[in-house]
């Protein structure tokens, strides 16, 4: 492959890239929320009791704030390789356009007025596949986040990094802070 590739990260990505990139911006998807839907049983739940990590799902009336990460053409193929294995429990690519921003010299930060468009790759899990687990009550998605843990860490932590990560951004997670309240209750 010859072009970079820019991936956005919604989930685990912000706080622990774990790919090589040369440039990075905090990125907004418009249209789509971010929530706590899908089943993990590689990394933060087992196959006997999946954890729960976060997936988007259609709404025109949300947005999501993230990180894009530009790969450098020579790591693309690698990269590659290694989100598929990452992200192998349910999760599809797709390529979706994002608004884009960053200031020279500074880690990424809130919106400014003119973000630039780019084009970017993102893996999200839809309906339907082997280990979705769908919407429920916040009480009921904390409790079981609360208590599964896998190969990457507990549950817990995943949420509360994702928390603590989206702050650093400047953005308030309305599903992702009511859980997290739940959770340090």
């Amino acid at each position: 492959m010859s072009d970079a590739l820019w991936v956005f990260g919604y989930g685990s990505l912000i706080w622990r890239p774990d790919i090589p990139y040369d440039a990075v911006e905090s990125a907004r998807l418009p249209g789509w929320a971010r929530r706590f839907w899908q089943g993990s049983t590689d990394h933060r739940g087992t196959p006997e009791a999946p954890g729960r990590v976060v997936t988007l799902v259609e709404d025109p009336e949300s947005h999501t704030v993230g990180r894009i990460f530009r790969v450098p053409p020579e790591a693309v193929e690698g990269v590659l390789a290694r989100l598929d294995h990452r992200e192998k429990d349910g999760y599809l690519r797709r390529r979706l356009e994002v608004e884009a921003w960053s200031e020279p010299g500074s880690k990424p930060g809130p919106k400014p007025a003119t973000p630039t468009a780019r084009t970017a790759l993102v893996y999200m899990a839809a309906p339907g596949n082997p280990q979705w687990l769908g919407p429920g009550p916040d009480e009921a998605l904390a409790r079981h986040i609360g208590r599964s843990h896998g190969p990457s860490g507990s549950n817990r932590e995943y949420l509360l990094r994702l928390r603590d990560a989206l702050r650093e951004l400047g953005e308030h997670d309305g599903h992702v802070e009511a859980l997290a309240a739940l959770l340090e209750d």
